[in-house]
């Protein structure tokens, strides 16, 4: 196996896991400090929606640990238990943030609109992405579907994942922009309690920046494999 895959691979990997690691000790650090206003998740929730004069969406619980998402299929904004029953920084940043998602839906955000246009297509190029290694791997297939063909429907595959991933990021970003802004505004939260929750989101920001250069580095992995001289 080529020494520069194994790098690569092992590189994202470390890169993931340490900014994974650090996201998880700041949540369960913020999670254990209280907020001075003693607002729910879901409390939070409701308040920013209805501030943003949102009336169409729901604030639901949902089982499992940092599961929490807006759906804008269904007009949902999910909370883990620990998010929709806490009353901690923590809580209170999530909750503000998903909904911060919501507002997008609401406003049209360009950002947004493009990355659920990009879901499906993001769908079938990973099930593209499994049967082209599958036969690959396993040699199923090399006369209908030449290395070269393969090598480019690879790459093609990967332009996919690297536009979503980055096409992500302003949605992330911009959703916690709108999340600090709003507990800010309306005094949810003091100076101190302001920039823990700054602290968490920015960290749950890295890992899609993390996710994003990794992709790209391994479109341009499979470009100079696939495609260059080499």
């Amino acid at each position: 196996m080529d020494p520069l895959f194994i790098a690569l691979i092992v590189g994202i990997a470390i890169i993931s896991w340490a900014v994974q690691s650090s996201l998880k000790r700041k949540f369960k650090k913020y999670s254990q400090v209280g907020l001075q206003m003693g607002l729910s998740g879901k409390e939070v929730a409701e308040l920013m929606l209805r501030d943003n004069g949102i009336d169409d969406v729901q604030v639901l619980s949902v089982q499992g640990r940092l599961t929490d998402h807006y759906n804008p299929l269904d007009k949902t904004v999910n909370l883990s238990p620990d998010v929709y029953n806490g009353r901690s920084v923590m809580a209170t940043a999530i909750a503000a943030h998903e909904c911060g998602h919501a507002v997008q839906h609401a406003t049209a955000y360009a950002p947004l609109k493009m990355r659920s246009a990009l879901v499906p297509i993001q769908a079938l190029s990973g099930k593209i992405l499994n049967i082209l290694f599958f036969a690959m791997i396993f040699g199923v297939g090399a006369s209908f579907l030449p290395y070269e063909t393969a090598g480019v429907l690879i790459v093609g595959v990967y332009s996919v994942f690297t536009v979503f991933a980055f096409v992500t990021l302003p949605v992330e970003y911009d959703a916690t922009k709108r999340a600090l802004a709003w507990i800010d505004e309306r005094n949810i939260v003091n100076g101190t309690e302001h920039d823990m929750a700054a602290d968490a989101l920015n960290a749950a920001a890295r890992t899609y920046l993390v996710a994003a250069l990794g992709s790209l580095a391994m479109l341009l992995y499979y470009a100079m494999a696939f495609l260059g001289n080499d």
